[in-house]
């Protein structure tokens, strides 16, 4: 079974999947492969609730994440609503020369969370991970109805910080009788050396002073916002830090919080279609570190070893040493940028993880 994630900024994980499938038919063309491919909350997710559940895609142009209209999909069944974060406000729709988490806003996805309530759903889960932002979900949070003094909460992550008083009395109302739910990548805080900023705002575009500057907006945001009415402070919460800390401003709104690559694989039957197959290989870009905390490739490989399948790993980086990955599940790991190069990985990746995946089935492929 092929079950990857996307490969960020080369493929996404459908392409990657049928690559992987490929693949292994050049070696092992008798073969029977399924593939399913899978999110974590991030790009992708609405694709596995269409495809697991045959929930209906909804259209609705939105503020992408630097003020310009974006069509974005969200997915229906009856009452309930699902919505991908990065479909409004990802990384991916920034050119890399643009990308600036001080101006980059979250706005879009409270305008999907608005329509979906206006559509008469009545719960809503909202996958978290890929964005190109740091507002800390100010910018949604205005959508549904935040006001503030001072600075703005729309403009992202540097408004923040001239901000006087946040009210989020008519976001608060507008959800009243809605099940806020996120479905999140990673469960780190909002601030701190493991919060939003100082953790992910790099890979958005942001140097040290961005970093130093965006914290303190940060800051001043969780200050004005304070604490919920139930006494609990969603700034620590777990996954406060997702999605340049959109999990922060929905936690304000009364949302729990669940793993999303549980929430992806739970929606597919990923279970049940594992325990009929020999084998799964999965994979993502980098295959780090943080791979091991929430994304796809930790969690197939923990139900695989809880099934009693192995797992294979294809990654276009690998940095985790034999006895990470084994701890994790993974029962081998390969590196297209060791195996083709990273100069082909880069430039025709969906080749380069067929041939890498054509190689694994003469070791993994009963010949």
């Amino acid at each position: 079974m092929m079950s990857p994630d996307c490969f960020t900024g080369t493929m996404s994980a459908d392409e990657a999947a049928a690559a992987m499938s490929a693949g292994w038919l050049d070696t092992c063309g008798d073969d029977q492969v399924e593939i399913i491919p899978l999110s974590d909350g991030g790009p992708g997710f609405i694709d596995s609730v269409v495809r697991g559940l045959g929930a209906t895609r909804q259209f609705a142009s939105v503020r992408g994440p630097l003020g310009d209209n974006v069509v974005a999909q969200y997915a229906i069944l009856g009452t309930q609503a699902w919505i991908e974060s990065a479909q409004a406000c990802g990384l991916n729709l920034i050119e890399s020369d643009d990308r600036n988490p001080r101006i980059t806003s979250t706005y879009g996805v409270g305008e999907l969370i608005r329509a979906a309530v206006e559509a008469g759903c009545r719960t809503v889960t909202v996958g978290l991970g890929g964005t190109g932002t740091n507002d800390g979900g100010a910018g949604a949070l205005a959508a549904l109805g935040a006001v503030c003094t001072g600075g703005t909460l729309s403009g992202g992550g540097s408004g923040l910080l001239e901000l006087e008083s946040v009210d989020l009395a008519l976001a608060v109302e507008l959800l009243s009788d809605v099940t806020l739910i996120i479905a999140t990548d990673v469960d780190n805080p909002l601030l701190g050396l493991r919060g939003a900023t100082n953790t992910f705002a790099r890979q958005k575009g942001a140097d040290d002073d961005d970093i130093m500057h965006l914290e303190g907006a940060m800051e001043r945001f969780a200050k004005l916002c304070a604490k919920r009415p139930d006494g609990k402070d969603p700034a620590v919460a777990l996954g406060a830090g997702a999605a340049g800390g959109l999990g922060y401003g929905l936690l304000h709104l009364g949302a729990s919080r669940v793993a999303g690559i549980d929430t992806v694989l739970d929606i597919v039957g990923f279970d049940d279609l594992l325990r009929s197959c020999d084998l799964v290989i999965t994979g993502e870009g980098c295959l780090d570190d943080q791979s091991l905390s929430g994304k796809v490739v930790a969690g197939v490989a923990q139900r695989a070893r809880t099934i009693g399948k192995p797992c294979v790993a294809i990654s276009g980086v690998v940095r985790l040493g034999k006895r990470e990955a084994s701890t994790a599940g993974i029962d081998s790991t390969y590196s297209m940028s060791e195996l083709v190069g990273i100069e082909k990985s880069m430039s025709e990746p969906q080749v380069a993880l067929r041939e890498v995946t054509a190689r694994v089935a003469k070791t993994w492929g009963r010949l």
